[in-house]
């Protein structure tokens, strides 16, 4: 498994990098820890280097953010309401996930931003109330790319550092990537079962 991974991003190249980022954060359950782990395997192997890696890799997570940045632009929260409501299960997004993104932007500003870059659900989410509340495109780039940019290196710097006990233990390093893989498809599975709808969330705050 660890050698079809990296066979795979090794086909793919940096082209391939960036758009598995981009889609990562367009589409939350493909798991950027698994891209960037493999990726900085191949940048122990001297195939890739890691300042192209991470930087296609982050440019990808701006642009992907960016996605839904401007539905926050372009869309009212009303109708973020009603797309929500209708794809929200399958995009793993609880209308009172966005909520607390908006007030956490609402109560810190920009920067929060750049601090929930670091949260695994709200990281996304928080492009949302940003293009809604019309925050200033450059800041809303540079926040992203500065807060994606130090993930990024921590986990391409991690599967750098794993690289020694990947190549010494081939075999449980494989097992390892497909168990990580396993549990984001299972939590994604969680997250599409317990998803609620809007109407129901509403319900209990008014309870």
């Amino acid at each position: 498994m660890t050698e079809f991974l990296l066979e795979l991003l090794d086909k793919g190249g940096y082209i391939g990098i960036f758009f598995l980022m981009m889609a990562e954060n367009v589409f939350p359950p493909i798991p950027s820890e698994v891209i960037m782990g493999g990726a900085g395997l191949l940048v122990a192997k001297g195939q890739m280097t890691f300042g192209t890696v991470w930087f296609v890799a982050t440019a990808g997570t701006v642009v992907g953010n960016l996605f839904w940045y401007w539905i926050g632009v372009r869309w009212s929260e009303e109708q973020l309401k009603r797309i929500i409501d209708r794809w929200g299960r399958w995009l793993t997004f609880e209308w009172d996930e966005f909520t607390k993104a908006r007030n956490i932007f609402r109560k810190y500003g920009d920067g929060i931003v750049f601090a929930l870059r670091f949260s695994p659900i709200l990281r996304t989410i928080v492009s949302l109330p940003a293009g809604l509340a019309h925050m200033k495109l450059w800041r809303f780039c540079v926040f992203t790319f500065l807060g994606s940019g130090i993930w990024n290196a921590v986990l391409i710097f991690g599967g750098q550092a794993l690289e020694p006990l990947v190549d010494r233990f081939e075999k449980l390093a494989g097992y390892g990537v497909v168990l990580f893989v396993l549990a984001g498809v299972a939590f994604y599975v969680y997250r599409v079962v317990t998803w609620k709808p809007v109407k129901a969330h509403e319900a209990e705050d008014n309870a």
